[in-house]
């Protein structure tokens, strides 16, 4: 029996050598097993973005986007159907020039910051609460991820009816403390306010549960070891967590950047009719472009640039983050 297994591993080792060394697997095993993920990045990122770009090179209006329909996905046609549109980067110009385009952008940058800022500050300081030996921690846990479970929409509709001027249960609330009622639908800056309040609200849970999957793989050695120093608090979380969580928390915040920075449900459900530059950001007056002034070609540059500017910054934060580890290594 000893001998049969023997023979009959040597038949396979020599069988597979001999695969290993054939010259015509070598060369088109990689490609064959790549081909599906680039088909399905091409089809699914690549072409829409090729599109999106040939699309923003012409002035597309409602007058002449059922042409679209016979482009289909052939971005090769468009010379064809919309020769006489074509403007080059003409809709880029007018964006970067327009006077709206830099309050906005500002705007959205301020809205983004912000949003983030306190998503990964109270992610990270409800994260380490929940760390600890608490009694009824399944239950804390358990009602802080209920906001993210809940659908944009319904949380949006929710915090507008919770901030009405009249009927509000936020106005309610302020005066108990006898603070005056705050118009926060009908001013901008104060709508703007409450889509941020709404926004951190529905966030955080997002980075309490990344930084809390990161502290529960923090060795509980290095705090016991820093207990025996004498270290603080304080310096247990500046020397200990914050640097073994870095690496859990930059993807987090790259795609809460992203994720915010493209946020439209909130703001757009919250300004209820007001004048629309005066509260929009960047993906808000790319839609307004697009759906209500019937601008398709400019609101196609618009995203354009709103891509640009997204990746510009990954790449930048990224090498930056690179670089500050290889230093303190």
């Amino acid at each position: 029996m000893e001998v049969r297994i023997n023979k009959k591993f040597s038949i396979i080792r020599k069988h597979a050598k001999g695969r290993k060394g054939s010259p015509q697997q070598r060369w088109w095993t990689p490609y064959l097993f790549v081909t599906p993920s680039f088909l399905i990045v091409f089809f699914i990122i690549l072409l829409p973005l090729l599109f999106e770009f040939t699309m923003s090179t012409f002035d597309i209006r409602l007058q002449n986007m059922m042409n679209l329909k016979e482009v289909g996905i052939n971005i090769f046609d468009f010379p064809k159907i919309f020769g006489d549109q074509f403007i080059g980067f003409g809709n880029y110009k007018e964006i970067i020039t327009s006077k709206v385009f830099g309050s906005v952008f500002l705007r959205t940058v301020i809205w983004t910051v912000v949003n983030v800022f306190f998503h990964v500050v109270l992610g990270v300081w409800l994260a380490v609460l929940l760390n600890r030996k608490l009694p009824g921690k399944s239950i804390f846990r358990v009602l802080l991820i209920l906001p993210w479970a809940i659908p944009e929409y319904v949380a949006a509709v929710t915090w507008k009816g919770m901030l009405n001027y009249q009927f509000g249960a936020i106005n309610a609330l302020l005066g108990k403390f006898g603070i005056p009622a705050i118009n926060w639908l009908g001013d901008p800056t104060n709508t703007l306010i409450g889509a941020t309040l709404t926004n951190i609200w529905l966030g955080v849970p997002f980075m309490m549960m990344i930084a809390l999957g990161g502290l529960q793989g923090i060795p509980s050695d290095l705090y016991e070891a820093a207990d025996i120093d004498g270290a603080t608090g304080l310096e247990k979380f500046r020397h200990i967590t914050a640097p073994l969580l870095k690496p859990v928390m930059v993807p987090a915040i790259i795609l809460g950047v992203v994720w915010t920075f493209n946020k439209l449900s909130i703001l757009y459900i919250l300004k209820d009719g007001q004048p629309s530059d005066a509260v929009n950001i960047l993906v808000l007056k790319m839609y307004r472009d697009g759906f209500d002034l019937y601008r398709y070609g400019y609101a196609a540059a618009l995203s354009v640039v709103i891509f640009v500017i997204l990746a510009v910054f990954s790449i930048v934060y990224l090498r930056a983050n690179k670089t500050s580890m290889e230093e303190k290594l």
